[in-house]
């Protein structure tokens, strides 16, 4: 009778060492505990990466704003070069063509282009300024008017190496673009590990050619153009 249990008892040991040493589940028990892990590091790669490709878009959007705003004006051999509204309006419809349907540029930032220009006591003056989008937000270094007078104003970018316009002839068209990012994944769990969702990106050029500055005019001052002033908030 004894040996009977010693028997059975034997077999429940062998039954549960069996057991304690199958090994056949251990990869999904593994994987249990690594893909919350792994997806988390995914979803934050994926992020990190398209942000960098906002970067670059928004980058490229000032670049292309401040390129084609220094080559705009009617081109005379004999008259310098008028700026129209109607020839911002397009570089500024231009740019949400280019790069700003896809992250929906004027619908979360803010586009301001100024003219920088030297004034009559050589110093440096913002001759005139348009924006566009529905960001509340305001030019880093001034509004239209800003150093009209006097030479307090040091001019635009960074602090200590400001540019300038060299002579009274010549205009720096500034551009500055404000942008909120748009998350692809819009979580609690992720968005502490990512940068600040702002995104800033200027560019300046130099005007080619001759440039009428004494302001932006109409072509058919009878049937004006929209004027994109600052203190407006909208999209096109």
């Amino acid at each position: 009778m004894i040996m009977q249990h010693l028997g059975k008892l034997g077999a429940m040991i062998r039954k549960w060492d069996a057991r304690w040493f199958d090994n056949r589940g251990v990869a999904m028990v593994e994987f249990a505990f690594i893909a919350p892990v792994v997806l988390f590091m995914g979803v934050v790669g994926i992020e990190l990466a398209n942000m960098a490709v906002v970067n670059m878009r928004i980058s490229q959007a000032a670049m292309h704003i401040g390129d084609n705003a220094s080559r705009i004006g009617d081109r005379s051999a004999l008259a310098t070069m008028t700026v129209y509204e109607s020839d911002i309006n397009d570089i500024l419809i231009g740019v949400r063509i280019q790069a700003g349907v896809p992250i929906d540029l004027y619908e979360n930032g803010r586009v301001i282009l100024s003219s920088l220009e030297r004034n009559s006591d050589d110093g440096q003056k913002i001759g005139w300024q348009r924006c566009m989008g529905l960001k509340n937000v305001a030019s880093s270094y001034g509004t239209e008017g800003t150093g009209n007078t006097g030479t307090a104003f040091a001019g635009m970018g960074a602090s200590g190496s400001e540019l300038k316009a060299a002579t009274t002839s010549d205009a720096i068209m500034f551009v500055e673009i404000e942008y909120d990012y748009q998350p692809l994944f819009d979580n609690q769990w992720t968005q502490p590990f990512l940068p600040t969702p702002a995104i800033r990106s200027e560019a300046a050029f130099h005007v080619r050619g001759n440039r009428d500055l004494s302001g932006v005019a109409q072509r058919d001052p009878s049937s004006p153009d929209p004027s994109a002033t600052c203190n407006k908030f909208e999209k096109i």
